[in-house]
């Protein structure tokens, strides 16, 4: 085990400073460690010496000094050469393993004379020396010992040893100097003296030898000072000052060091001081008129630091969507919403939700915007607001003037039964409803506030409250109450609860205690408490056993061995720091029963540490203590305690407590108890093996009834102190009795299920806790708990009874003692229903009276009649001349309230009342006839003067004006008061007010007074009805400011504590200092403390917050008005928490907080960087509570410029899981940051760093920098790409498909280190998975890319965008049929989705109207266009994400321009259609024998049939015999030549023609002749054998 990090971290500066024997001290001590213990030996030594032999040692003692101090400078070389010896003979055993106590002790108690004033007592007397064995070496501590850790391999045991070394520290720590003593007469003494010391040979001499026992035995000393004639020397050794207050310095160091990292490893261990998030002031809900602004204040404490969030209505407020709208701030603990310019629409409920790992915690505030009277939003006028008239008054929560609030669905009483869930419910009616503005729902449990736990959940569902109880216990037993409000309106509806036993596992065995609660807790014990059960299984209550639990664990454990029957127990044995829980189990002869429920963690702290640790979490201290030249302090024994009293005795234990002694010196003590029995002398010490801390103190295993009385010493590194004052004798045994039963048990009906039960509560109870009733069928003999929670009262109404059954009842009260006797049983009632009517109510008296009208008021009746009043009626009548007339109703609906304004009466007509109740059992008599009032206006409707007018703080150009409210306050209260001034020689017409509006204060800061002007003022105060009478004159004071006169100042002290200081010099013997809030006296103020001394005075603020807003005023009493004040608002509230925590927690500024990143080959670099870092300035690596060092595994380097610091870890194994932190010192100030690495977040980060050392090891060959990816381009094609690096001329790139390769025509020249691959027109077939791989020697690398489903929707979801952003604008063709709509793209495909509109409507196609695509064309043909088809045309191509649009307007000059082409183009086609032309049958070539006929046919159309003619040789060629021409029915053309010669050769034409056009089709008639051929042929023939010879 390693030794923990701030015994390392802050070691001595100078290791030289300690000399050796401290060093073997150090090590014989921790050799010697398990033998014996420096507090045994000191409890031992200390207890077995007589008080006489105190007394004697003492004034043994004190002659020594005395005249030894007068020899000290002749004997200051002698001891100090003395004292080396003794070093160096204690080096030199050491060294040689000599162990015997002679060479520490003997050679010190021979050589050196009686210490001095100043040294420490031994603890050890002489006759205890001389019995220690001869191998027991007595421990020397001082402050500049360093103390080693880590040699035990336990947590228990080394907290032990940690524990155990502090307090030995503390106990016997050396002082500057050691004072020896030596008798010597002579030369030859004083050799044989120090051969003594060299040789060790201690006896032999005989002087030697009396000097030995003049040191052991101080009373021996003083016998052989009177009796012998050598003269005494004294030698002391001195220390240099600036040695002596280094070792001083080192020690408070390491003492406040030790406890303040104790504290720091409390606070970072999860299993101390965790604690759930806690609203120490929750938001306030606020009325704000529009456009002001408003902020909500909370403080909240919780460890770790709670995350606070800000809701809306339930929505959480996002401060970047409004930008300016909020602002969010948390400082020092205290977190603001201010919401500027407030509108109607921030009205609403607001939340701050607290959070940590420890749980969640919330409150909430309402914000209510109001609307100046006469502004109308007309937006928000719903129907049927119309008839009201526009001077309407908006109320701050809309156009109701009050919310009615109903609950339906009601919980009613419930019971349930330990371990079981339950739900309480009931749905909240609000009438009328504002949608922005959600009601404030509270819980309560018997009157107190229910916040969400473990235990216990709340929802509002908008409509629906619900309280949901995840395990019940009995401590939730109790009645339940939801409270609704609705700004000023609040309902509330109760039931009650209860909650039975669960079925014990041991039949007989008792019930589970109840409500177990930390009453105190300190660094010693915590004193728990509980409730007794109700139940006790059938044989009364052994006792109880306590368990803990230290949090973080499961590990229960036993407190007490033998049961305890008080339900209070100390329990101690608790590690100084940690958390525990507690629960409690009852045992009777049975057994023992279930456990409570467990108690809230607590810590084993004293009180004013835990809170200090609560409020902010703090690090280590590693202060810096200024050196100065005073005198040292220390060394100083402490002195006796005071005030030692019993706090609490029983049979079990004893509780002491005592204040700290007043002279005690800068270091901390601690304290032994002693005890003894009554009337004998034998103190004994209680706590021998370890000091108590605190002062207070828990002794057990105290005989019972047996008497004894307490003392108790202080110590310290001094030594041990007198003993206090003993307490008085004290019996052991039960101080609180157990209460005597009650009496007079009385049941009255209630309900037909139900019964009230009243009693006499129990006499002379002390410490009453509550108490139990019981419940039995009348002859059953069998009882049963009505509850099983104590209740306090002396009322309680049993439910769950049975109709009609007679049940008698019994009580019983509970205290801390345990249960009283059951009171006598009740006389047996039948259960059943008992309501009555209500009796008459009394007092009628008129509250206000106006001329024709009257304000009543009354008192509720003294009988309800078993039912809560439902509502009151009024009747009056007439009385004339003393006659009375008819009585009449004055309300027709029950009036709740008891005050009721009757309207329309007579003015000055007399009247007579009388009022009636109801219930539920019908109305009630009605009361007595009022007296005669006579109904007219009341003239004395204003309020009266204000009184008491006082001036103060008087300065030249301002002053406080304070006045007291007046005694009379007219018709209706007091709203505020009108402030006048003038000078006071001016006329009483130049009086001026101060305030434009009515104040409502009583006091006021009067300002711009000019200097030496003598002013007078006066107060009027305002109601409803007007303005009253002006006060008295205040006056005349005169504007200056006196000579000498002081201010308030504050002051922010080093511990950052914040006051208020004042100071006066010219205080009367009868003045004193009177502080006020606001000009309220400050006396009894729990938030501040008030310390007066001579002419000053301060107040010092506990804990300064929100509640401490206002102005301070000091008022000195008996003097001429002598009076300051100071003002702290939310700015200087801010800044004065920020002084204070700057002075408390001095922090190393930091820039960038502790983080984590991986870098390449998967290192992991926790860095992070501090604004400057001195030279001196240190870092501690911490992980998981253990301090790391610079190795193999990790590298730290500190940049103390940039202050930048870094550790780097080449690999993050499954060990490496944990909570890193860096720890900054720099001089007195410190900081930390750390990073949680476990779960999820750690293996994300050593999966990230093992990917980037593949990645490095991937990259040592070719690789891909960017994996394949794809793009479309602006030709709409797909271009598959990724970038490679390190690559060479040997490396090859191969594309796949669906693991198919791809041959590509160009080889890759890897220009850019960029792969490519095209697709054009990119389609489905192109769907599959693409893979690209590079290999060459040095190794190979692929990526893939998967272009199916999702992928390849997206890709053709870009395809088809880049596709539709090609189009080109619609153009207009006209055609033929009609007008065409077209656009060009790139290319289609058809996942591109193509819509045309008309006029913003979509168009129906039809045979008319259609739509295509044509290759790269898209268009909408409309044939035979109309009229109607005019307008804007929208083609929109939808690539399965957006719509694309292109327009284009058909419609006028357009549209008349494209429908005229279209009726070109339509005659056009008609005449090309119908014109004449040839069909075909005629050759173009035409080769015939002369002789032969020749007979061709041609087909010809048109419409009309076509004139048909015929040409020869380009000439007219008429028919005749020889050549024959005739067309026949319009469409068949016939050419026939009869026996043709070489004269009909030629060309020859057939010409068609009507009136839509013409046609001519040529051909050529050839004529050969058969022996003319064949001579040519033979000529040819001839002519190819010449050739061919």
């Amino acid at each position: 085990m390693s030794l923990p990090f701030y015994q390392r971290s802050h070691q001595h500066y100078d290791l030289s400073y300690r000399n050796k024997d401290l060093r073997t001290t150090v090590s014989h001590y921790q050799r010697e460690k398990k033998r014996s213990a420096i507090y045994t030996q000191g409890s031992t030594a200390y207890s077995s010496r007589s008080s006489a032999a105190h007394r004697q040692e003492s004034e043994a003692f004190r002659q020594a000094s005395a005249s030894s101090f007068q020899q000290q400078a002749s004997q200051y070389a002698l001891s100090s050469e003395v004292s080396r010896k003794a070093a160096s003979a204690y080096d030199y055993g050491s060294s040689h393993g000599l162990t015997d106590s002679s060479l520490l002790l003997d050679d010190y108690s021979s050589k050196l004379s009686p210490k001095p004033k100043r040294a420490k007592h031994s603890l050890l007397s002489g006759e205890e020396k001389e019995n220690l064995p001869s191998d027991y070496m007595v421990p020397i501590f001082s402050g500049r010992q360093k103390h080693v850790s880590g040699i035990t391999d336990t947590e228990e045991e080394r907290i032990k040893e940690a524990a155990a070394y502090i307090a030995q520290r503390n106990l016997l720590a050396s002082e500057e100097g050691i004072t020896t003593s030596k008798q010597s007469t002579a030369s030859k003494q004083t050799t044989a003296s120090k051969q003594s010391m060299a040789s060790k040979q201690s006896t032999a001499s005989k002087q030697s030898t009396a000097s030995r026992q003049s040191t052991a035995s101080r009373q021996s000393v003083v016998s052989k000072q009177a009796t012998s004639a050598l003269q005494q020397e004294v030698t002391s050794e001195k220390k240099s000052r600036k040695v002596v207050i280094r070792e001083k310095a080192e020690h408070l160091s390491l003492r406040k060091t030790l406890e303040e990292t104790e504290t720091y490893h409390a606070k970072l261990n999860e299993d101390h001081l965790l604690h759930a998030p806690e609203f120490i002031i929750k938001p306030r809900s606020h009325t704000v008129w529009e456009k002001e602004n408003v902020k909500l204040h909370c403080s909240i404490a919780g460890w770790p630091e709670p995350r606070v969030t800000w809701y809306k209505n339930q929505v959480p407020i996002n401060v970047h969507a409004n930008p300016g709208k909020y602002i969010i701030e948390s400082r020092y603990g205290m977190h603001t919403l201010e919401i500027n310019a407030c509108d109607f629409e921030d009205t609403a409920q607001y939340r701050a939700s607290a959070m940590n790992v420890k749980g969640e915690l919330s409150a909430y505030a309402s914000v209510v915007v109001k609307r100046y009277k006469g502004e109308f939003d007309e937006t928000r006028f719903h129907a049927g607001a119309s008839t009201m008239p526009l001077s309407f008054g908006v109320t701050p929560y809309g156009y109701a003037s009050r919310f009615e609030i109903h609950f339906d669905d009601k919980f009613d009483v419930s019971f349930g039964r330990e371990g079981e869930t339950m739900s309480l419910g009931c749905r909240v009616v609000i009438t009328p409803e504002i949608k922005h503005f959600q009601p404030e729902i509270q819980w309560y449990r018997n009157g107190v506030p229910l916040s969400p736990s473990k235990w216990v959940q709340t929802l509002w569902s908008g409509e629906r409250a619900t309280l949901t109880f995840s395990h019940l216990n009995k401590e939730d037993e109790g009645l339940y109450t939801i409270r609704v409000r609705m700004g000023e309106y609040y309902e509330q509806y109760s039931a009650y609860v209860f909650v039975r036993d669960a079925d014990a596992e041991i039949e007989g065995a008792p019930a589970a205690p109840l409500d177990v609660k930390c009453l105190e807790a300190n660094k010693d014990y915590i004193i728990i408490s509980w409730k007794q059960p109700a139940v006790d299984g059938g044989s009364p209550i052994l006792g109880y056993f306590i368990d803990k639990c230290e949090v973080g664990t499961d590990s229960w454990s036993q407190c007490n061995d033998t049961p305890v029957k008080f339900a209070r127990f100390p329990v101690t044995g608790l590690i100084e720091g940690r958390s525990y829980i507690f629960r409690v189990r009852a045992v009777n002869k049975t057994g023992i029963g279930f456990p409570s429920r467990v108690s809230e963690p607590v810590a084993a702290l004293d009180p004013a540490e835990k809170a200090r640790l609560k409020s902010r979490p703090s690090a280590p201290w590693t202060g810096q203590i200024i050196v100065t030249e005073e005198e040292p302090s220390e060394g100083i024994v402490p002195g006796p305690p005071t005030d030692l009293s019993v706090t609490e005795a029983t049979r079990s234990y004893v509780v002491l407590s005592w204040k700290p002694p007043g002279q005690r010196g800068h270091e901390g003590i601690m304290y032994f108890v002693e005890k003894c029995e009554a009337g004998t002398e034998n103190w004994q010490r209680v706590n021998t093996e370890l000091p108590v801390k605190s002062p207070r103190f828990a002794l057990f295993d105290l005989a019972e009834g047996k008497s004894y009385c307490f003392r108790v010493r202080c110590s310290n590194s001094a030594g041990v102190g007198e003993p206090s004052e003993a307490t008085e004798v004290t019996v052991v045994g039960d101080k609180l009795d157990i209460p005597k039963a009650p009496g007079k048990i009385i049941p009255s009906r209630n309900t037909d299920t139900s019964v009230v039960v009243s009693w006499e509560e129990s006499k002379d109870a002390k410490e009453l806790v509550g108490y139990y009733i019981e419940a039995s069928v009348a002859g059953s003999g069998k009882w049963e708990p009505c509850n099983n929670n104590p209740v306090k009262g002396s009322r309680f109404t049993c439910h769950g009874l049975v109709t009609g059954q007679s049940y008698i009842f019994r009580v019983r009260a509970v205290n801390a003692a345990g249960l009283s006797e059951y009171s006598q049983d009740s006389e047996a009632i039948e259960v059943k229903a008992a309501i009555a009517p209500p009796s008459p109510p009394c007092d009628i008296t008129c509250l206000e009276s106006f001329r024709d009208s009257m304000v009543l008021g009354w008192k509720q009746p003294d009988k309800i009649g078993g039912a809560e009043i439902t509502g009151y009626y009024v009747n009056y009548r007439e009385v004339i001349d003393g006659v009375p007339g008819k009585w009449r109703e004055a309300n027709v609906k029950a009036v709740s309230e008891e005050a009721y304004k009757i309207s329309n009466l007579k003015e000055n007509m007399v009247y007579q009342f009388q009022v009636a109740a109801m219930n539920m059992a019908g109305l009630g008599a009605p009361s007595a006839v009022s007296e005669c009032f006579k109904c007219e206006e009341w003239t004395i409707a204003v309020p009266g003067p204000p009184h008491s007018l006082k001036c103060s703080e008087v300065r030249k150009d301002s002053l406080v004006l304070q006045w007291k409210p007046p005694v009379h306050s007219g018709r209706t209260p007091v709203t505020g008061y009108f402030v006048d001034l003038k000078e006071a020689k001016a006329k009483e017409d130049q009086w001026r007010g101060l305030n434009e509006a009515a104040i409502k204060n009583v006091y006021l800061k009067v300002r711009g007074l000019k200097e030496g002007v003598s002013y007078v003022f006066r107060v009027r105060a305002i109601n409803q009805a007007g303005v009253g009478k002006p006060s008295d004159l205040a006056g005349p004071v005169v504007a200056e400011t006196r000579p000498g006169t002081k201010e308030v100042v504050v002051n922010v002290d080093d511990d950052g504590v914040i006051s208020l200081n004042f100071e006066c010099d010219k205080m009367t013997p009868k003045s004193e200092f009177s502080w006020s809030k606001d000009y309220v006296s400050t006396e009894d103020s729990p938030r501040s403390e008030v310390e007066s001394k001579g002419n000053k005075t301060k107040m010092t603020f506990k804990d300064l917050g929100m509640d401490d807003l206002g102005i301070y005023s000091c008022d000195v009493t008996d003097t001429d008005g002598i009076a300051s004040s100071y003002l702290i608002d939310e700015e200087e509230l801010k800044r004065l928490l920020a002084l204070s925590h700057e002075h408390k927690f001095p922090t190393v500024p930091v820039k960038s907080e502790l983080a984590v990143e991986i870098l390449e080959k998967g290192q992991v670099r926790f860095w992070m960087q501090a604004e400057k870092l001195s030279g001196n300035a240190k870092v501690n690596y911490i992980f998981n509570e253990k301090e790391i060092f610079e190795g193999p595994k990790y590298k730290m380097h500190i940049d103390r410029n940039t202050g930048i610091i870094e550790m780097f870890m080449e690999k993050l194994q499954d060990e490496d899981e944990g909570t890193y932190t860096f720890q900054l010192q720099d001089g007195k100030a410190t900081n930390h940051s750390t990073v949680v690495l476990v779960g999820d977040v750690f293996k994300k980060l050593q999966k990230e760093a093992e990917f980037q050392r593949q990645e490095w090891i991937r990259k040592q060959g070719p690789h891909f920098v960017e994996y394949l990816s794809w793009e479309v381009t602006g030709e709409c094609n797909v271009l598959l790409k990724c970038k490679v690096a390190n690559i060479k001329k040997e490396t090859h790139i191969v594309w796949y498909k669906d693991e198919r390769e791809i041959s590509v025509d160009e080889k890759h020249d890897f220009k850019d280190g960029i792969c490519t691959l095209l697709i054009t027109e990119f389609s489905k077939k192109d769907a599959g998975i693409y893979e690209v791989i590079l290999k060459d020697d040095r190794g190979k690398d692929k990526s893939r890319l998967k272009l199916v489903d999702e992928a390849f929707k997206e890709l053709m979801t870009e395809v088809c965008k880049k596709i539709a952003l090609s189009a080109t604008d619609l153009k207009i063709q006209s055609t033929a049929e009609g007008i065409r709509l077209y656009s060009f793209v790139t290319y289609y495909v058809e996942d591109l989705k193509v819509n045309w509109s008309h006029n913003g409507s979509a168009i129906r196609y039809s045979d008319r109207v259609k739509t295509g695509v044509t290759g790269e064309q898209i268009w909408l043909q409309i044939n035979e266009p109309t009229p109607n088809d005019k307008g804007k045309y929208v083609m929109e191509l939808f690539d399965g994400k957006t719509g694309h649009q292109k327009t284009v307007d058909l419609s006028g000059q357009a549209y008349d321009e494209a429908y005229a082409e279209f009726q070109r183009l339509k005659q056009a086609a008609i005449a090309e259609k119908n014109r004449a032309r040839v069909l075909g049958g005629l050759p173009d070539v035409v080769t015939i024998q002369e002789g032969k006929a020749l007979n061709l046919t041609c087909n010809v159309w048109g419409d009309p049939p076509p004139e048909v003619s015929w040409l020869k040789n380009e000439k007219a060629l008429a028919s005749d015999d020889h050549c024959n021409l005739k067309f026949e029915a319009g469409k068949t053309a016939y050419f026939t030549i009869n026996g043709v010669s070489t004269a009909d050769s030629g060309k020859y034409g057939l010409v068609v023609k009507n009136k839509y056009g013409s046609e001519t089709s040529d051909f050529t008639v050839s004529v050969f002749i058969p022996e003319e051929e064949a001579r040519m042929a033979a000529l040819e023939s001839l002519k190819g054998g010449k050739k061919a010879k």
